[in-house]
C-alpha cells in the first residue's frame, strides 16, 4: 500500500508562515509529480502548487510570490513553504502524488489563518 503522511499545518495570524511536508512511503517506484491542493468550506478543491520529477513548478495565481514548492526525490517528500499567509488561505491542504497510472492523496492537514 501507499501512504502519504502530511505535517506542518496549524493556526497562524495573517502575515505569518507555515511549512507543510508530505512524505510518501510504500510501493511507489516512479513518481512523476508531487503537489498540494486545498479545499475551503463550500468550495471546490483546487491546485495550489505542483512540481514534476524534472523540477518544473506550477502555482495557482493566488499564491504566486508567496508560496514555494520543493521536493526531495530521495526522501520522496514534497514541501510547501507558505509565507505572507492571508485569511483566504484557510483550507484543508491535501498532498497529491502521481505516477503515470495512479494518483495518491494524503488525509489533509488544516491550515487556519486568523485576522
Amino acid at each position: 500500500q501507499v501512504q502519504l503522511v502530511e505535517s506542518g499545518g496549524g493556526l497562524v495570524q495573517a502575515g505569518g508562515s507555515l511549512r507543510l511536508s508530505c512524505a510518501a512511503s510504500g510501493s511507489i517506484f516512479s513518481i512523476n509529480t508531487m503537489g498540494w491542493y486545498r479545499q475551503a468550506p463550500g468550495k471546490q478543491r483546487e491546485l495550489v502548487a505542483a512540481v514534476t520529477s524534472g523540477g518544473s513548478t506550477n502555482y495557482a495565481d493566488s499564491v504566486k510570490g508567496r508560496f514555494t514548492i520543493s521536493r526531495d526525490g530521495a526522501k520522496r517528500t514534497v514541501y510547501l513553504q507558505m509565507n505572507s499567509l492571508k485569511p483566504e488561505d484557510t483550507a484543508v491542504y491535501y498532498c497529491n502524488v502521481r505516477d503515470y497510472l495512479n494518483a495518491y492523496w494524503g488525509q489533509g492537514t488544516q491550515v487556519t489563518v486568523s485576522s
